[in-house]
């Protein structure tokens, strides 16, 4: 059993039924959900210790999201309760040919106004085995960049291996700093990072022929990385993605299989999904296996609904080789 650290915003997340849109639905389902607690929701059903860092508003709303935490296996010895509201954004579900939207309403969030001067590092690093962050959260505030960079800091003092998910989203990006004046920082205390060329260009203010140009770029600048990791998804419509997944270091390129994804009941949380695969693998398996695991994780997301990924290691280790696939289990 590993000790695992994740970082972030945990938000409330309200969706019309079904394939509902926003301007004919008459209600809305609730769930809770953010990125890296996502994450850390899979690698606590797979049996490790996940703590999440993150702060509530001190009400029943932000109690009932740090409930839901516990319910997902998560531990909450770290959280911290605050006047104040809680971070909430709106999921409309594609269908077919429509795209799915997302509204955020997360400005002024207790979250967003954390910076963890009240955390004891000492406690939540202790017997760490790996830290977890996204790029999510430097983006949302001045406060929120302080606190993930005083993560990683505290994590290398202590030795504790890292991985950050870039996650480039440029709407969030509200506060006075660009991407390329915050992230660079960031990525020099990371170890494995999952992005692509897209990530890169915006973390860095840079262009990049392409991902191989990019990928050596990456570890000529920043020498403490090991991995990057990548996702290629190919979107035929709403309903039906192509999925597949790569891991590599500064010497060597592992490639997972393709996942032919047809009917998908819920795409959020899949890169999340993902992002736990890859450190169960890195904790657990060779880098080969890790990949392949990685993606047949993110892959059963796709059936799932709300924003995390609950099933078991043996469910992900039979679509890995290919056994039980849709068929009833008696």
């Amino acid at each position: 059993m590993k000790k695992i650290v994740t970082l972030g915003e945990v938000m409330l997340r309200l969706s019309p039924p079904g394939n509902e849109r926003f301007f004919q639905t008459n209600s809305y389902d609730v769930e809770f959900g953010g990125s890296e607690a996502n994450v850390g929701a899979s690698l606590a059903f797979w049996g490790n210790d996940v703590y999440h860092l993150t702060a509530f508003p001190d009400q029943e709303i932000g109690w009932a999201a740090s409930a839901r935490l516990r319910r997902n296996g998560i531990k909450t010895d770290f959280v911290k309760y605050y006047p104040g509201r809680m971070g909430i954004y709106f999921l409309e579900q594609g269908a077919m040919q429509r795209s799915s939207q997302v509204i955020y309403d997360r400005t002024d969030s207790v979250f967003a106004n954390f910076d963890g001067n009240d955390l004891n590092w000492d406690n939540v690093f202790a017997d760490a085995d790996w830290f977890h962050w996204s790029g999510i959260s430097p983006a949302i505030s001045k406060e929120s960049a302080t606190l993930t960079l005083k993560a990683l800091q505290e994590a290398k003092q202590r030795g504790v291996p890292t991985s950050g998910d870039l996650n480039y989203r440029s709407n969030l990006w509200q506060f006075g700093k660009k991407p390329h004046e915050v992230m660079p920082e960031l990525m020099e205390l990371t170890q494995v990072m999952i992005a692509g060329k897209r990530d890169f260009s915006a973390c860095l203010n840079m262009e990049f022929d392409d991902f191989e140009h990019a990928k050596g770029y990456m570890f000529n600048k920043f020498p403490n990385l090991k991995y990057i990791s990548k996702t290629e998804r190919t979107s035929h419509s709403s309903s039906h993605n192509t999925l597949i997944g790569d891991l590599i270091s500064a010497d060597e390129w592992f490639t997972s299989k393709s996942y032919d994804l047809t009917h998908i009941v819920d795409r959020v949380g899949t890169g999340d999904a993902f992002a736990g695969g890859l450190i169960q693998g890195l904790l657990y398996l060779a880098p080969q296996d890790s990949i392949n695991f990685a993606v047949a994780a993110g892959a059963i997301k796709h059936s799932v609904p709300g924003d995390v990924l609950l099933c078991s290691l043996a469910e992900v280790h039979e679509l890995v080789v290919g056994e039980s696939i849709g068929k009833i289990k008696r």
